[in-house]
């Protein structure tokens, strides 16, 4: 279900720049201009952003399988009446089915991921799926330039219709029903107000650097006074189309920004970059697009390895240093940009578009993992909501910037190259901002968990892994051999022990499972307990003399995963569940000594009693009503 969920991400993502490339072709076939054309891209980001905030009515209302084929259906239809378009005016008609579809696919995909992810490898799922969000408009460039070298642009449409059908089947054998369903309602006025305020907002950026300032300036105060008009009557309905309370949580707020943050990196990069590389240079759209092709394909293998990071360490150290290479190596690019080597530009974008792996995916993450289980389809939405908006925007600003830095120049009597590259320096200063912004709010992101922390401690203490730890450890000493490790195990009913040192520090873990898999390996026979009643008696007095005389370090694990004392029950969750382990050695933050055992038996039998005691207070509560 993940791996569909991910296909989705992907699939949604990948359209918005798909057919970016093919807008010549587009405008010679239907003899329209730039200002026209440009809608296929902007029109799609707009209606995509209206469409988010209804994806979590729908969620909760529809069965999920049917849900996803009916949206993944109606991209396929959009790509197949693109495809035969006579006319332009048909062609943006399917590109807007196109985006419906989009903008009920991200939110979708995304509630299924939050649903059926193990809390504890939530960030290696999130990762998964931002991996796929920062791959899918990156990969299409390059796609769409190679697909152009060969076919007509129409061959695109044919090509996004097929790769919507795979999804679509996948969907429908792999995906069931996770979301609680009920028989919620859209409410129009809402639905009008949200869809006003957001075209409003987006055409007014994605307008400001084109046409009349006074008109976008106009169509940005609308924007704002629909947004407000829309705040206003989600708090007074009793069912809002958004429910407004993940904006009451701090850490969630500056998690979307950092996230918007790092996509309008993504956006802003891969359209400018490919503009100057043709514009500046005269290379053609294939080898433009190729440019960006290596960091690319080594940001997908970045994303799960970054949410791995994040599961094990939270973001507070990678978050702020993916922004700071980010700013150090785009500043770089614009460096290499001044000289003719397009390999040097390539290679120097790699780490800062690797860099947005350590953002894009730990920040969406950190976001949703402080909503409670109520709230986070809301947070969904809103997650949601903003990859369109930091999408248009980063494309907007972007283009905006480097189209009038560049007549500037060109008007004050600049070489085009020269012009260009004013341009594109203005580019990369935008993002170059954008990122050190996204520093100072990381910074500030986590000072707010700790502050919130520490006062939900002093409310209610919030038990450690030291509360259901076993403090009675038996250990072994370094100069012992396997053979009295098995006889500690026996007389002590435990399964293994940590190792100590002379110095009583943690030298090595020896589980009865490793003396097994030596014992399989050199004493075959032995390792099994039927060997007391066969003749392998001999293999087994041999097998227990050699371990008599083997020591304890050669079969123990020396890397020994830890805890310590004072972290949360999550944390030893996330250690034994990522290590595979049975139970982790407690040690004391100040001297690194063991000091128990925690066991996955133990959280379970935690678990266990939280459960019935909840439930048993909740029936009281019950009663009490009832009387």
């Amino acid at each position: 279900m993940i791996a569909v969920a991910a296909a989705a991400a992907f699939l949604a993502t990948f359209n918005e720049t798909f057919l970016n490339v093919a807008f010549t072709p587009i405008m010679q076939d239907f003899g329209v201009d730039v200002s026209s054309v440009q809608w296929l891209t902007t029109g799609y980001l707009l209606v995509a952003a209206v469409f988010v905030p209804v994806a979590n009515v729908l969620y909760h209302r529809f069965p999920t399988r049917a849900l996803f084929v009916g949206v993944v259906a109606l991209m396929t239809v959009g790509s197949v009446m693109g495809a035969l378009a006579p006319t332009f005016e048909v062609l943006l008609v399917a590109r807007l089915l196109q985006a419906i579809g989009t903008g009920l696919l991200t939110p979708v995909g995304m509630n299924i991921t939050l649903a059926v992810s193990p809390r504890e490898k939530l960030g290696l799922t999130m990762g998964i799926m931002a991996a796929m969000t920062t791959l899918g408009p990156s990969l299409a460039i390059v796609l769409s330039g190679v697909i152009l070298t060969v076919a007509p642009w129409t061959t695109l449409m044919w090509v996004f219709g097929a790769l919507t059908l795979a999804v679509l089947l996948a969907g429908a054998v792999a995906l069931r029903t996770v979301a609680d369903l009920g028989r919620p309602v859209v409410d129009v006025l809402s639905f009008i107000l949200v869809a006003v305020g957001l075209i409003g907002l987006l055409y007014g950026v994605s307008s400001a650097f084109e046409g009349s300032p006074l008109y976008a300036g106009a169509s940005a105060a609308v924007g704002l006074l629909a947004m407000w008009l829309f705040i206003i009557r989600q708090r007074r309905i009793d069912h809002p189309l958004l429910d407004l309370r993940p904006f009451s949580n701090a850490p969630f707020v500056l998690g979307v920004l950092m996230t918007m943050l790092g996509l309008v990196f993504v956006f802003a990069m891969n359209v400018t970059i490919p503009l100057f590389l043709q514009g500046a240079l005269d290379m053609p759209p294939l080898v433009a697009s190729l440019a960006l092709a290596p960091g690319i394909l080594l940001t997908v293998g970045m994303g799960p390895v970054a949410g791995r990071l994040f599961d094990r360490h939270g973001g507070r150290w990678s978050i702020p240093l993916g922004f700071l290479i980010m700013a150090v190596f785009v500043t770089l690019v614009g460096v290499a940009a001044g000289y003719s080597s397009v390999w040097m530009l390539g290679i120097l974008y790699v780490p800062a578009v690797l860099a947005t792996a350590l953002v894009i995916g730990p920040a969406q993450t950190f976001a949703l993992s402080h909503l409670d289980r109520e709230t986070s389809p809301h947070g969904v939405t809103v997650v949601s909501t903003s990859f369109q908006i930091a999408g248009c925007v980063g494309t907007s600003l972007a283009v905006g910037i480097y189209g009038a830095l560049s007549a500037a120049n060109a008007g004050a009597g600049r070489s085009a190259s020269d012009a260009l590259l004013t341009g594109f320096h203005g580019a990369v200063g935008l993002v170059v901002v954008t990122s050190l912004i996204g520093i100072v709010l990381a910074l500030l992101a986590y000072r707010s968990v700790r502050s919130r922390r520490t006062a939900e401690s002093v409310e209610s203490p919030a038990p450690t892994v030291q509360s259901i730890m076993k403090s009675d450890v038996y250990a072994l000493s370094t100069d012992q051999t396997v053979l009295d490790a098995l006889q500690t195990f026996t007389e002590r009913g435990i399964s293994g022990a940590p190792i100590l040192d002379s110095d009583g520090r943690l030298a090595g873990f020896l589980s009865d499972g490793d003396v097994l898999r030596y014992l399989s390996a050199t004493h075959p026979s032995s390792a099994s307990i039927y060997s007391y009643v066969t003749d392998a008696e001999d293999d087994l007095d041999q097998a227990m003399s050699d371990l008599a005389k083997l020591n304890v370090m050669r079969l123990a694990t020396h890397d020994v995963v830890t805890i310590d004392a004072g972290a949360a029950i999550s944390d030893a969750i996330a250690a034994l569940s990522d290590a595979r382990l049975k139970k982790v050695p407690v040690v004391d933050k100040d001297n690194s000594r063991p000091i128990g055992i925690v066991s996955r038996s133990a959280i379970k039998n935690l678990a266990i009693a939280t459960y019935l005691r909840s439930r048993s207070e909740s029936m009281q509560a019950e009663r009490s009503t009832r009387v």
